[in-house]
């Protein structure tokens, strides 16, 4: 923890250092859509920073901000249709100002992604081969047989078994599990640097999610590829994340390590998600604890805390705040920052409780 609001010498040099490594950072990132009912806000003000080669979960509520976020990094936020303002620096390369052919350039070579829904993705009249080969020719100068060859080669990396039949296969002759393992061997056919996953095991199978996420994990480890994993599923992140980017109504209300984020949450909306997912540690006889209410209006967001509406513990606030002043992201302990307007000691106080009323204990790893 901070002590007394002081930074030491050597707390500053690590910080140093660490923005030295930092291979993504984005600065008060905002993306914004002009609609005729008002403008939506999508993403507002978001700021994070990655080092090379670690795993960002991003976790949300859906229309929290998670996949504009990533869409706005890959630069697939169509500029006509919405306003993108702030700093996207990937590698060293600023990419909000970036022109677009420039970074079309740099998807699928640097950085690539996995969308939720292979079957939207993959297009459905080409064989699952051409579409493989394609992205590797758009990238490198390669003849078409030894383009398929690569292919054929990621594939049983991948783990798809009887590769050279299923090459040739069509979308919808896979299975969900299959097509999103093409999904994978496209994204890291040419090694990219950056591999975004966007709610990738959605609408799979317990199993075939946990096979998703290890070998996510594992061509992770191989490859030295930094992951973001954006997802709604906080009981996949504790075993695969970094770091825990939390965000609601646009922006992050909680950030810290993953260890932080499970066993020290302070975020009201944190603490929901927690309570909202089921767990092998708790009473099963016991009813889940899920959020009141729905999620803000990207139109007409709260002018206080977004949050206020759905959150227990506004009263605790003197003054009023919560209604009408906006909590700034600010540290409470070490790498660990919070979005809310009740002091640090008593949001300590409330997770233990909550955290005892669901387990008896913190929460595990």
């Amino acid at each position: 923890m901070i002590s007394d609001g002081v930074i030491t010498d050597s707390e500053v040099m690590r910080r140093e250092a660490a923005l030295d490594r930092q291979f993504l950072t984005v600065n008060d990132l905002a993306v914004a859509f002009p609609t005729e009912d008002g403008l939506v806000r999508a993403v507002d003000g978001v700021s994070l920073s990655l080092e090379k080669g670690k795993t960002l979960a991003i976790v949300g509520e859906s229309g929290s901000g998670k996949s504009v976020t990533a869409q706005a990094i890959m630069g697939l936020v169509n500029r006509k249709a919405a306003k993108v303002t702030g700093e996207i620096w990937l590698d060293g390369q600023e990419l909000v100002a970036m022109p677009d052919d420039d970074v079309q350039a740099l998807r699928g070579d640097e950085m690539a992604m996995i969308f939720q829904d292979p079957m939207s993705s993959l297009h459905p009249f080409y064989r699952i081969g051409d579409q493989i080969v394609e992205a590797i020719r758009a990238h490198r100068s390669m003849g078409r047989s030894f383009a398929r060859r690569e292919a054929l080669e990621m594939l049983r990396h991948v783990g798809i078994p009887a590769v050279e039949r299923r090459i040739d296969a069509y979308p919808h002759q896979l299975s969900g599990g299959m097509r999103q393992r093409v999904m994978i061997a496209m994204a890291l056919i040419n090694s990219p640097d950056l591999l975004i996953a966007d709610e990738p095991t959605t609408a799979l199978d317990v199993t075939v999610q946990a096979q998703i996420m290890e070998l996510i994990q594992s061509l992770q480890a191989e490859f030295g590829t930094t992951v973001i994993l954006i997802t709604h599923d906080l009981g996949i992140v504790a075993d695969v994340a970094d770091e825990v980017a939390v965000m609601y109504g646009g922006r992050i209300v909680e950030l810290g390590p993953t260890r932080a984020i499970y066993d020290n949450p302070e975020m009201p909306y944190t603490l929901g998600l927690l309570s909202s997912i089921p767990r092998m540690d708790r009473d099963p006889n016991k009813r889940l604890d899920p959020i009141r209410g729905n999620p803000p209006s990207p139109i007409k967001l709260p002018k206080g805390c977004v949050f206020q509406p759905r959150c227990n513990y506004f009263e605790r606030v003197p003054g009023g705040r919560c209604f009408t002043e906006r909590p700034e992201l600010l540290e409470a302990e070490l790498d660990h920052s919070v979005r809310c307007h009740i002091p640090h000691e008593e949001r300590q106080q409330i997770a233990n409780d909550v955290l005892h009323a669901l387990t008896g204990g913190p929460t595990p790893l």
